[in-house]
């Protein structure tokens, strides 16, 4: 099972001054694949974290904001991942865009969001979804779908479409604050181009480097 990657490569030349300018480029660039059809989720992206033991976990969860200050994402803060990131906010993420032969891997720290982010980000949710930060108490374990559903529709009661649901205090959302942004551009014959940034000791500049496939 193997593909042959595209030819066109990616240059030190091309390479936006700071990483979330390169990073803006071709996420809109995915995001136009997946309105064409030749990508799923281009928001979404492995997160992988390590317990304070060094034990490691990877999940998919969807990127929902990126600036200059970093990547954004949210969840239950009772969860694997977020007791994780209480004691060890290491952390990797990976954007696996296989379909376009792009792969985007960053490495960094994540610090949670204030609550008024979250809450504003909460507002814009679905009605489904907010209910559903609420019945789910994340990655622990229950005895059967049936409760699962049996708790969302306690809650739609509660709760129903038009009135508005309380931010839950256990969820919100995690910046990720990068000191590496790998861009990495599949090729022929697995020659592939990777070009890293890598933020400077002083924490204010970027310098690039290649890396070999």
């Amino acid at each position: 099972m193997r593909e042959q990657y595209r030819t066109e490569g990616l240059s030190e030349a091309e390479l936006a001054a700071h990483p979330m300018e390169q990073f803006a480029l071709w996420f809109q660039q995915a995001v136009r694949a997946a309105e064409q059809g030749a990508l799923y989720e281009a928001n979404a992206m492995v997160v992988s974290t390590a317990d304070a033991g060094g034990r490691p976990s990877s999940r998919t969860v969807l990127l929902k904001q990126y600036d200059a200050r970093g990547f954004v994402f949210y969840t239950n803060y009772d969860s694997r991942k977020a007791r994780d990131l209480a004691a060890n906010p290491r952390l990797a993420l990976l954007f696996p865009w296989h379909p376009i032969a792009r792969q985007v891997v960053v490495t960094g720290t994540a610090a949670r969001t204030g609550r008024d982010e979250t809450a504003a980000y909460f507002r814009t949710r679905p009605h489904g979804s907010q209910l559903g930060a609420w019945a789910s108490a994340q990655s622990s374990v229950i005895g059967s779908r049936a409760e699962l559903d049996r708790a969302y529709e306690e809650l739609a009661a509660r709760y129903p479409e038009g009135e508005q649901v309380p931010v839950p205090p256990h969820w919100g959302g995690y910046r990720v604050t990068p000191d590496a942004v790998e861009f990495w551009q599949g090729r022929r014959n697995r020659l592939h181009d990777r070009l890293r940034y890598v933020r400077e000791p002083d924490g204010t500049a970027w310098r690039a480097e290649r890396l070999s496939p």
